[in-house]
Parts: C-alpha cells; structure tokens; sequence
C-alpha cells in the first residue's frame, strides 16, 4: 500500500468518525432534522442507577445525623446514646473550652493521615472532583467525611450538616459510577445524584436540592443529567419519611398570599442588609484562612486552633455550639429573644468564620441560615408587621442566596423546609435583591472562592452558545477557488502560479456539474509536482484528490461543526448541499467559526435607538 492510499483511507476513516459523532450527538443527519436535546436512550441505565444511590444517600444521611448526635452525648455528656442533645445544656462549666479542642485534633490527625479532601465545608470539594479530577472521588472519603464531620460538629463545632453529607453522598455516587464503564460527564451526573440524594434526605427538601445540583454541581441544564439526579432526590426524600420523618425540618406559621405595598417593600431593604452581610460573612472566612496560611504551623494543627475561639465563644454563647437547627426553627416562630438574635449575629458568625476558616470539616448552610434569621430577627423591631417569623424567615432565604449564588435553589428550599407557600413572593423580592447585591460585591462566592484559590476558574453563568444559533450557510466562504478533476498537473502548475497569493488551503476537487469528488491541499499540491515532474501532462487530480472527505452540510449549526473538527483533528471541511447530490456551495474553516463569536459580542456591547421620538 502506498503512503498516499494510506492517507486516503485515515480521511475515509475521519469522515466515518464524523459521521458517528452526529449519532452521539442526537442528530439525526440522513433526513436532514435537528433535535432539541442530545440525550439518547443511554440515560436510561444512568437513570435507573441514580435510584439506589438516592436510597444508599438517605441512610447515608440517617447515619450521619445519629454520628453527630452519638458525638455530642459523648463529648458533652459522657454517654453512649443517639438521642439528639443541645451542647448548650452541657454543665462543663469552663472544661467546654477543651472539647473542641479535642475535636479538632481529631480531625487534624485524620486529615493529615487519611485524607486532606475531609478539609472544608464540602460543595467546594465536590465541584473540584466534578471539574479537575473527571468526577472520581477516593472511595475512603466516603467514609472519613461524615465520620470527620460528625466528630467537629459533635464537639460542638458550629456547624450544619449538608455540606459533609453532599460531598458524601457525592462520593458514594462517583464511587458506583467507578465500577462501571462510563463517561467523566456520566459519573458526574451520578456524583451529583448522591450529593442531591443527601441534602434531600437531610433537609426533606427534594425539589431544591435538584435545583442546587443544577445551579451549583451540573454546569449544565440537560435531560441526561437533570433526570438522574431528580430520580434520586426523590427517593431520598421518599426514604427519609421512615429514617427521620416527612418534614417539614423548621415548621412556620403560615402566612398570607397578598401583602401591602410597604412589606414588599421592606423585601427590597431585607435583600439588600442580607446581601451586604452575606459579603462580609464571605469575606471574613477567607480572611480566616488567610490568616492561617500565613502562620508557621503545620495545617494538621490548624482546625485545634480554630477550635479553641470555638471553645471560647462556646462559654461565653452556649447556643452557638451545635448545629443548632432548633435555634432556627425558633427564630422561624418568632420566639427568639434579643440575646439569641445578638448572640448568633455576633459569637456565632465569629466562631463559625474562625473554625472553617481553619480547615475543619463542616458546612455553611446551617450558620448562613442562622445568621440570616438572626438578621431577620433584629429587622422586626423596625420593619412592618407582616406575621410570626416573617422577617426572620424572608432574611434567611435570602442570605442563603446571596451566599451561595443559588437564588432559584435558596428560594425553594426555604419554602420546602418551612412549608410556608404565602413567602414566596416575598423570598423571590428579598432573594433576587441579596443575589443581585452579591455578585456585584463579590468577583466569586464562598463555593468558588476556594477553587478559585487552587488556581482554577469557575464561570457560573449558563447562556445559549452562539454555535447553536448560527449554520454553516451564514458562516461559509463561497467564493472559493475550485479545480476540476479532469484536470491534469501540468494545468495546476499555470493555475498556481497565478493563483499564489490566494490564502485557501482546502482546495476542493469537482466534477463537470460541480458536484464534489475529492479534496487536496496545498502541501498536496507541492507534493505532486515534486512527485511527478515527467508526467505533469497525464496526471489528473480525480487520481491525486483525497475521496470521501469530511464535509460539512450548510443546514448544519456551527456546534456540531467544531465538535467534528475536534473528533477528528480536521479544521477545514468542503460544504455540500446534501449527501445525495454532493454539489459543492463552498468551504468552512475554524476561523469562520469566530464569526459566531462575533456576532455575540455585537449583540452583548452594541448599543442602539431602535425607535427615534
């Protein structure tokens, strides 16, 4: 075989290559239609997988929230029990200063000896798994997270628990998927189930955490990985009615569906103090762990020294130890007093900011929920009266927006774990008010941050790609130079001589009714004069062209165009009107592609007077 047949046939094999990505990609090419979505039959078994991790993650949860409540009897209360106990009802006196000192430690020793992946608050973790490690997660975090967890929180850390069990839920997830031959984007799509699957079962919250998993984990809106992950929080959430019971978790006092102009009002000025603080509380736990970068100890002893301001603001505020989700459901009924409001505004932002500051293993969920009651709580004595907890409940949702960028999921998840429908209206005001404030004042969130910290970019926000919207037709040089296949060598040679200035390198090969045969390109032009100077004169091109060549159909859009120049390392395609006729309308090349790129950054920045008064 010759070196130019052996060529020929890798182009043939490229074109068949090409041909394939369509199948994969959900295009359905011979009769010419486009679908709305890529998801093929594939998903199913992805779906019916995602089942028993969503029951795995409800008792992962279960187990999880009986850790931290064996835990805190032991640290606490010196007994073997998995009732749940308040560390606030501890009669240590000053000794609670050492206790979580004494989980620290733990912690410390079990991060530098098992796994550093147990640092930090979870959600970040995962994405770094989903982004930078194609969603494989070491099978023992799976283990040493929540035990990790449990034993911070336990020790009183002030912490919550949907971070530890997201990102072990996550990894019994990726765990499965690991055992079976799939995709990075499939095992993502099952990490993302198990991290669903456990804030649903810990929360009673099926709906948002599909959200969250959408807004925060998938980086994608899609039926392959929007399903999966649904089908999963709702078996957690279906599972957790006989583990832990149907919920709601902070039952409210129902409120009305119509309110006055001037509470919706007080809506926008509760966003706004709520996005305000969500971006000191950012700020300061970054600058916590600055701080702790800084120093000349050695990170195993790290979550020690955290937990000793933890200690401290334990004896001084008992109430900011813990989880502390009763203290929530007690700003959400409006029984707080002004001590717990300052208490948790002031000794449980502090404690909690130092400790994950740290590097310990715990969430921020739960405080950020505190702290936005907390705040709540202080607006009643100056806003409208609009009922029992309204305010504290309307500060919460909307400090969990504007903390966590996930306006959509903060707003849904506030109704599921209050069951109060007539808040709606006002958290979707106080929400997109703290969300708006948040990323105007922050270049990232408390999720990103940190990855942005290990030298990665995260981009959150999600758009239709021009590539979608634009065709081949609206992007493809017509005015090509072409060469007839009857013609001979020692024609081409005149022909490049007078054509030398032209920059075209894919010069298509067609029939007498300019229908495509072939392709050659400029080094296959200098090949074959160097190759046969005798025999210019006898030579033609239809024995020269490179046959079935990758091609390209003007109704096609750009997106799948760059994703078959990518599958098969071809930048240049010939454009014919249909694999029937094969007539040739012209050439599309990657550098045609940035046309699509400019035609979005003229409707982003343009500016113009459509309508002159």
């Amino acid at each position: 075989m010759t070196p130019r047949s052996r060529l020929s046939d890798r182009v043939s094999a490229a074109g068949h290559r090409g041909r394939r990505l369509l199948d994969r990609l959900g295009v359905e090419e011979e009769h010419g239609e486009l679908r709305d979505y890529t998801t093929t039959i594939r998903f199913i078994p992805i779906a019916l997988a995602s089942i028993p991790i969503g029951l795995l993650c409800a008792f992962g949860a279960f187990l999880l929230l009986k850790l931290i409540a064996l835990f805190t009897n032991l640290f606490f209360y010196s007994r073997w029990s998995f009732e749940n106990s308040s560390p606030a009802g501890h009669h240590l006196g000053y000794l609670v200063v050492l206790v979580p000192i004494a989980g620290g430690l733990i912690v410390g020793l079990m991060a530098r000896y098992g796994s550093d992946q147990i640092r930090g608050h979870g959600i970040p973790e995962a994405i770094e798994s989903i982004l930078m490690n194609g969603s494989r997660v070491a099978p023992r975090l799976a283990v040493l997270k929540p035990l990790s967890a449990a034993i911070a929180i336990g020790s009183g850390g002030p912490f919550g628990a949907e971070g530890p069990i997201i990102m072990t839920g996550g990894a019994l997830g990726s765990l499965i998927a690991q055992f079976f031959h799939l995709s990075s984007a499939e095992r993502k799509t099952l990490l993302v189930a198990g991290a669903a699957g456990g804030m649903s079962a810990t929360f009673a919250s099926p709906v948002s955490a599909v959200l969250l998993g959408v807004e925060v984990l998938l980086f994608e809106w899609k039926p392959r990985s929007l399903i999966p992950v649904a089908l999963s929080s709702a078996t957690a959430a279906a599972a957790r009615w006989y583990l832990l019971g149907p919920g709601p978790l902070f039952p409210a006092v129902p409120h009305p569906f119509v309110y006055p102009p001037k509470v919706l009002l007080s809506c926008v000025l509760a966003g706004l103090f709520a996005g305000l603080l969500a971006t000191l509380v950012t700020n300061s736990l970054y600058r916590v762990e600055d701080t702790f970068q800084r120093m000349p100890i050695h990170w195993m002893w790290w979550p020690a020294m955290g937990a000793a301001v933890v200690g401290v603001g334990g004896l001084i505020f008992p109430e900011a130890l813990g989880v502390g989700y009763d203290h929530i459901a007690t700003l959400i009924q409006g029984h707080a007093s002004l001590r717990l409001i300052i208490g948790i505004l002031i000794v449980k932002w502090f404690i909690w900011a130092a400790s994950l500051g740290s590097g310990t293993s715990g969430g921020v969920l739960a405080p950020v929920l505190m702290i936005g009651g907390a705040l709540g709580g202080a607006e009643a004595l100056w806003f409208p009266d609009a009922g029992v907890g309204f305010w504290p409940l309307v500060s919460m949702g909307a400090m969990l927006g504007g903390t966590l960028r996930a306006p959509l999921a903060s707003i849904v998840f506030t109704f599921e774990v209050t069951r109060d429908g007539g808040a709606l209206l006002p958290l979707l005001i106080s929400v997109g008010v703290a969300y708006g404030i948040t990323v105007l004042t922050l270049r990232r969130s408390i999720l990103t941050e940190k990855i942005s910290r290990r030298g990665y970019h995260l981009s959150c926000e999600y758009s239709i790609d021009p590539l979608e919207i634009l065709f081949v037709r609206e992007v493809m040089r017509s005015n090509i130079l072409t060469l007839r296949a009857d013609m001979t060598l020692e024609t081409l040679t005149r022909m490049v001589k007078t054509e030398h200035r032209r920059s075209q390198r894919l010069l298509p090969v067609v029939d007498a009714e300019n229908r495509l045969v072939g392709v050659l390109t400029r080094n296959d032009v200098r090949h074959a004069l160097l190759d046969h100077q005798a025999d210019r004169g006898t030579v033609t091109l239809s024995q020269l062209a490179r046959p079935n060549p990758v091609e390209a159909h003007p109704d096609e859009p750009l997106r799948i165009i760059v994703n078959r120049m990518a599958d098969t390392g071809i930048t240049r395609f010939p454009v014919v009107e249909n694999s029937a006729s094969r007539k040739l309308l012209g050439v599309v090349a990657l550098s045609d592609l940035l046309k699509a790129r400019a035609h979005q950054l003229e409707e982003e920045f343009h500016r113009e007077r459509v309508i002159n008064i």
